[in-house]
């Protein structure tokens, strides 16, 4: 008897703390952020997460890696 072994697709680890605070804080339009805290709709970061808004970041507050790469490789204007 073989056994086969399945490759585990890439799976995003879970971006939540244990008091329910978001790990990282992404980079979003501003102008979806509030329509999402109030309708509950999701919005899609630059590096690609989808969520609804449900916290707002504090000046400090820990930022996604991947959204401040590519928000600085932005120009001004885009």
């Amino acid at each position: 008897m073989s056994t086969q072994t399945k490759d585990r697709p890439d799976i995003a680890p879970d971006e939540t703390t244990e008091d329910d605070r978001p790990k990282f804080f992404h980079y979003v339009k501003k102008n979806k952020i509030a329509e999402s805290a109030v309708m509950g709709t999701h919005v899609v970061a630059l590096c690609g997460e989808v969520f609804p808004v449900t916290k707002s970041a504090k000046p400090g507050s820990p930022v996604c890696p991947d959204c401040k790469k590519i928000y600085e490789g932005l120009k001004k204007g885009d």
